[in-house]
């Protein structure tokens, strides 16, 4: 049976303070005033050509979440970003209770301004902390001190959030293991509801690829791991993806959209979207343009490519969604998450081998990976190739 799924929309405002070495999104170092008024007008006009991809049986799909992130979205003020919650909410069938989250840096943290954002309609921020090290926020490049970031947890956590993010890595140049685990304890002890944790990886297209720092050796990696993530669960953090963890009840709607292979539009600067079409059994990614200049530029579409996916590719892309997440997989998912497609037999016995490497566990109705699985995750994945 085919399911009408959850959609989510992501809106992505390009411009930061200064680009991290590390970085490889779609960020534009902020140079003079921002065109806030101008891009926010070419991001409602976006979003008003995406919606004729959101009809199901002649009526709008209900967006359930919405992710405004950069760049640092923050840059932008509480104004603007209340125009765009509200132009969206105008202009869509949104749920009342719907999970709005922004990105923001701690160097860009006021009280005062968050408060704005707040007032504006967003009811979830996430922080990009990264470290409470003033040493590794200077090996990162990070505009913020440790102090800010301590302090702009503190006034999320004041404000009276839906719930709240902090980023935090490991792996980082020269880190030791204590490190590590300083950060996660300070994002405890500071009672982040979410925390998402995540080992620093070097990019193409980064200054970290042409200038690569010392990394932490494979035995100190997976130290890490195996520590931090006993100190989350003791602190009562529930592991539900690989990166991402969270107190009750505070796990991130919108991601888990993305990791459920649930349909989102994406709107700005070089955004993705993906859609399933269950009338055609169809599945298509859209990609906007990437520059600002060229998104901005009336003489052209928003859009720079819309690509189907193939059938004999849905396999990989479905399971490389679904196999980064603690819970099972249901067996009757493909079918209903993927517009009607049937799994091929190439694809199940890929999913055989796998149960017999103990990668993931099988049972009548579900996959599930094991923790052997999620640390050979690449190993699995590379497998329906």
């Amino acid at each position: 049976m085919i399911q009408v799924r959850p959609l989510g929309l992501y809106v992505h405002i390009p411009w930061c303070v200064k680009k991290c070495p590390y970085c490889d999104f779609n960020s534009h170092q902020q140079k003079g005033e921002l065109p806030e008024t101008e891009y926010i007008s070419h991001l409602l006009a976006d979003l008003k050509n995406d919606l004729t991809y959101i009809e199901y049986e002649k009526q709008p799909r209900p967006i359930t979440s919405v992710f405004i992130g950069g760049g640092t979205p923050s840059l932008f003020s509480p104004e603007g970003i209340a125009t765009v919650i509200t132009s969206i909410k105008n202009m869509t069938n949104t749920q009342d209770d719907i999970e709005i989250t922004m990105e923001a840096n701690p160097g860009t943290f006021e009280k005062e301004r968050f408060q704005g954002f707040k007032d504006a309609g967003v009811n979830r921020i996430s922080i990009g902390v990264q470290s409470y090290d003033a040493t590794h926020l200077t090996r990162l490049g990070r505009i913020h001190n440790d102090a800010q970031a301590k302090s702009a947890v503190i006034h999320a956590s004041a404000l009276g959030l839906k719930s709240f993010n902090t980023d935090i890595m490991h792996g980082l140049p020269n880190q030791r293991l204590e490190q590590a685990l300083d950060d996660l304890r300070v994002s405890i002890a500071l009672d982040s509801p979410h925390i998402s944790w995540y080992q620093l990886t070097i990019e193409p297209n980064t200054q970290f690829y042409s200038q690569p720092p010392t990394l932490p050796d494979d035995d100190i990696l997976w130290s890490i791991q195996e520590c931090g993530q006993r100190l989350l669960n003791d602190a009562g953090y529930q592991q539900y993806e690989i990166s991402a963890y969270s107190k009750p009840e505070h796990a991130s709607l919108h991601n888990l959209n993305y990791w459920r292979f649930g349909d989102y539009l994406g709107i700005g600067c070089g955004a993705h979207g993906k859609i399933t079409n269950t009338e055609d059994s169809t599945v298509y990614r859209t990609v906007k343009v990437k520059h600002p200049r060229g998104y901005m530029d009336l003489t052209r579409s928003y859009r720079d490519s819309l690509s189907f996916v193939d059938a004999n590719d849905l396999p990989f892309e479905f399971f490389m969604n679904k196999f980064r997440l603690a819970e099972a997989c249901l067996k009757t998912d493909y079918e209903a998450l993927t517009g009607g497609h049937r799994l091929p037999s190439s694809a199940l016995a890929v999913l055989s081998e796998l149960a017999d490497k103990q990668l993931i566990v099988e049972d009548s109705k579900s996959w599930r990976m094991t923790a052997k699985g999620h640390r050979y995750l690449n190993d699995v994945l590379t497998a329906f190739i």
